[in-house]
């Protein structure tokens, strides 16, 4: 690696998020006063490096003269959700196989008693050795060494690539999954060996062994991966080092980013939070509500003090928890390709089915045949048929307002138009339902947060949104669509580490409680230390998991520093408890669960102001205007001005109706609706009334 690269960090540096449809890219030349190149190319879904390397070749700026890539990748989040893992192995304690199959009290369907749940690692690839761990730590039964030996043999035998090994309470004595790494070291080919306390080193053993399993069953994956870029990237020059975007927002090298793969996990809609917050804060918007529409979902998050929630209980799916940090996304299956239908009792819903990218939407050209949100929006003007990206053979507006008209007007008495303008209404609600379910439903009042809307189609759908939900304004970014690749620039270095008490307060040992945080900070400080980009300073934030003696659930309480009394834990916990449930429970006494540590490499700021070339825009609204065209709100068509976003002149007022297109994105202001431009051409929408 070159030795000189921490210095020249951050001198040209290219953000990168590959998608299921496109791969975006955005890179600022800070050696040419921060001129900033973007590119849009198909995803290669048979190997993503190579949609990589063709975007930034689209920018026409030379690879080797790139001081920093940054990357976040799909790799993972497609592997698991498409079960194309890795054959694993498990060794676990005697009695125990089946830890990671018997889950919790949850069932697939809210209603019935039918479903089905596959583990991650099936039950003839699990196997037993004896040894005991207690609760307390103590040991009960020493480790079996010839078993584990044996075990490790017999996986080998059955063609396993990765091993994990998961013994019970090793999160409060680890001496056994250390020795038995250690004997597996012996006879494992590779380095595929994740421990469980290792990664997650908390109670609950299910969540524990999930999550290792998930692990080891997708290291190979991204190992393979991180190579292939790493020899796609070498043959155009690139010789430095790259970093990988974590869940939790952060970054990490390549070179140490499979040890913990699941990590990864989350990592394309964690960059988008990300790049929200960074964006948000210099606006002066610390509290938003982010909304990154795609073309299959939609993922909504929170942003409080220009903070994302950070969760440790995400769930992939249904019985694949993730219990390492991640930023809280909620998905909701309505994206621009949902598919709308009329059902046997003649109402029209809209999806979980997706249209996807092939073929998708009907106007995409690609044999496409269900109207979709897409569509919906072509046909009622809100989208150019022209500015499209990615037709194959144009389809005429008629012809997709046809389809409308025979598929859903004439089962609901609608026509067509009205059809996709009810399509709109209830994709909207759908959406909608998403945002309370990270805002609302945990103690927040949408009025005090802005709406960031991103991602192809999100501010398609934005103010109406905001007006359905009761948010007085929308934060449209400079560059929506490839606001992921933004977050991958603009990122900061972080490390996670928890530690699992579960003890009441009243009986917490206080300087065992900072030796913990104490020891998490220097672990993530000396794991930065060996990264190649250097922060400008490090920060250190502590959590408690905590919870009332007797309950289930647990809430995550911010501490102010590493040395804390028992009767702050208590006050800190009651007052969080009250924030969220406006419940007062003085007589019940709170429990210590984990502890929790981030600490964060912060680095250099990133001047977003040239995300839209100021050489481009123009001295007068009416210059930037391309037309006048009829579009569709609220039940009938209103002359609608459309501008051209890049020619906007900063100090421009817009009133409502009016479409901003742009290559990326296109915004609409409903009648009402009144927008300014902002220093970094962020767009601040305040919500009328139609």
């Amino acid at each position: 690696m070159n030795e000189k690269f921490s210095a020249l960090a951050g001198s040209v540096v290219a953000g990168i998020d590959v998608g299921g449809t496109f791969t975006d890219l955005l890179l600022i030349d800070g050696k040419a006063g921060g001129k900033v190149h973007i590119a849009k190319t198909p995803t290669t879904v048979e190997n993503q490096a190579f949609g990589v390397v063709a975007a930034l070749g689209a920018t026409g700026f030379p690879i080797d003269g790139i001081d920093l890539i940054v990357h976040g990748t799909t790799t993972t989040t497609n592997a698991v959700l498409e079960r194309r893992l890795a054959r694993t192995g498990m060794i676990t304690t005697r009695g125990f196989r089946d830890v990671i199959e018997l889950g919790r009290r949850t069932r697939p369907q809210a209603y019935g008693m039918t479903g089905t749940f596959v583990p991650v690692i099936p039950r003839d690839l699990r196997l037993e050795v004896s040894e005991r761990v207690e609760a307390s730590g103590a040991i009960r039964v020493a480790l079996d060494e010839a078993e584990m030996r044996d075990a490790v043999s017999r996986l080998l035998d059955a063609g396993c690539e990765s091993l994990v090994i998961h013994f019970l309470h090793s999160y409060a004595n680890p001496a056994h999954e250390r020795r038995a790494a250690e004997i597996a070291a012996e006879l494992w080919p590779n380095g595929h060996i994740t421990t469980g306390h290792a990664l997650l080193s908390e109670a609950r053993e299910f969540e524990r062994g999930v999550t290792a399993a998930v692990n080891a069953s997708v290291q190979p994956i991204l190992e393979r991966y991180v190579e292939r870029l790493r020899t796609e990237l070498g043959a155009k020059g690139y010789a430095r080092d790259f970093l990988i975007m974590n869940g939790n927002g952060g970054m990490i090298s390549a070179r140490f980013v499979t040890l913990e793969s699941a990590k990864t996990v989350m990592s394309g809609p964690a960059s988008g939070v990300i790049a929200a917050a960074y964006t948000g804060k210099r606006a002066g918007f610390g509290n938003l509500v982010t909304y990154d529409m795609g073309g299959t979902s939609t993922d909504v998050a929170l942003i409080r003090n220009a903070e994302p929630a950070v969760s440790n209980e995400i769930e992939i799916e249904y019985a694949m928890p993730i219990h390492v940090p991640m930023v809280a996304v909620h998905t909701v299956g309505a994206g621009g390709g949902s598919i709308a239908r009329v059902d046997a009792a003649g109402l029209i819903q809209i999806g979980p089915e997706s249209a996807g990218a092939n073929p998708g939407p009907i106007c995409y050209g690609r044999g496409g045949s269900e109207p979709t949100i897409t569509d919906a929006n072509l046909v009622l003007g809100r989208l150019a048929p022209k500015k499209l990206l990615a037709v194959d053979n144009p389809v005429t507006v008629e012809r997709v307002t046809s389809i409308f008209d025979d598929k859903i007007g004439k089962r609901t008495g609608l026509s067509g138009v009205e059809a996709a303008g009810a399509v709109l209404r209830l994709g909207n609600m759908k959406m909608a339902g998403a945002i309370r379910m990270v805002s609302v439903s945990r103690g927040h009042d949408p009025r005090d947060f802005a709406l960031f809307a991103f991602g192809g189609a999100g501010p398609l759908h934005a103010t109406a949104l905001a007006r359905e939900l009761g948010l007085p304004k929308v934060l449209v970014p400079a560059r929506p669509g490839i606001t992921n690749a933004l977050g991958c620039v603009v990122a900061d270095l972080r490390h996670d580490f928890v530690n699992t008490i579960n003890m009441p307060v009243g009986g917490l040992d206080e300087a065992m409680l900072r030796e913990v945080l104490e020891r998490h900070r220097n672990e993530g400080e000396a794991l930065i230390a060996k990264e190649a980009v250097k922060p400008d300073a490090i920060r250190v934030t502590h959590s408690a998991d905590m919870q009332f003696v007797g309950q289930t659930h647990i809430i995550n309480v911010p501490l102010p520093s590493s040395s804390v009394s028992r009767e702050t834990l208590q006050q800190l916990f009651e007052k969080a408890y009250f924030a969220r449930f406006k419940v007062e429970l003085p007589e019940i006494r709170a429990n210590l669960v984990n502890l929790n540590t981030s600490v964060t490499g912060v680095r250099p700021q990133i001047d977003l102001s040239r995300l839209i070339d100021p050489a481009g825009r123009v001295a007068t609204l009416d210059e930037a205007r391309r037309e006048i065209r009829p579009v569709w709100y609220s039940g009938r068509w209103h002359d609608t001005p459309v501008y051209a976003r890049e020619k906007l002149p900063l100090d421009a007022v817009i009133e409502g109706p009016a479409i901003l297109e742009q290559m990326d994105a296109t915004t609409v202001l409903e009648p009402g609706d009144h927008a300014r431009s902002d220093a970094d051409g962020n767009m601040i929408i305040e919500v009328g009334q139609l």
